[in-house]
């Protein structure tokens, strides 16, 4: 049986949850290509779709 191969790639990080701002994450969904950003820090976070300047869900090609 061969290794499940992850779903979510990390393709962009910034920051640290160590720091009052927090750490930002980029992850792309490997079967949609749909872009996410992530914030976490401390016990606190959120995850949202990235958007173009048009509103538009910014997908990986």
């Amino acid at each position: 049986m061969g290794k499940k191969e992850e779903r979510f790639e990390v393709v962009f990080t910034d920051g640290s949850q160590m720091k009052d701002s927090g750490m930002r994450q980029i992850l792309v969904d490997g079967e949609t290509g749909v872009n996410y950003l992530v914030w976490k820090s401390g016990y606190a976070g959120g995850i949202t779709p990235l958007l173009d300047s048009e509103g538009k869900v910014v997908i990986k090609k």
